[in-house]
């Protein structure tokens, strides 16, 4: 049974405007996300990358800044199938 990446973050309410929007997207055993930040803030995002088998090592990329109106790729990889893949978010 798949598992699922964890629910995301709620969305800020109107007046607060932060989170780079990230595309994600797997290709056999290797992900990609694109993010572009179009909020006046700078978010911090980092690829979680959940391997399908059991000794295939998970992996939680570094944080990476994206500035106002920046863009970034991340990307990461398993040894064999990828279970799940997203991005996380955070204020630096």
């Amino acid at each position: 049974m798949p598992a699922e990446p964890p629910a995301p973050p709620p969305r800020p309410a109107a007046g607060e405007l932060f989170g780079a929007d990230c595309d994600t997207s797997v290709e056999g055993s290797q992900v990609t996300a694109h993010c572009h930040n179009a909020y006046p803030e700078t978010d911090l995002v980092r690829l979680h990358i959940e391997c399908d088998r059991w000794w295939d090592l998970d992996g939680d990329g570094a944080a990476v800044a994206v500035g106002p109106a920046g863009r970034v790729e991340l990307t990461g990889r398993c040894w064999k199938e990828v279970r799940a893949a997203w991005v996380s978010h955070r204020r630096p």
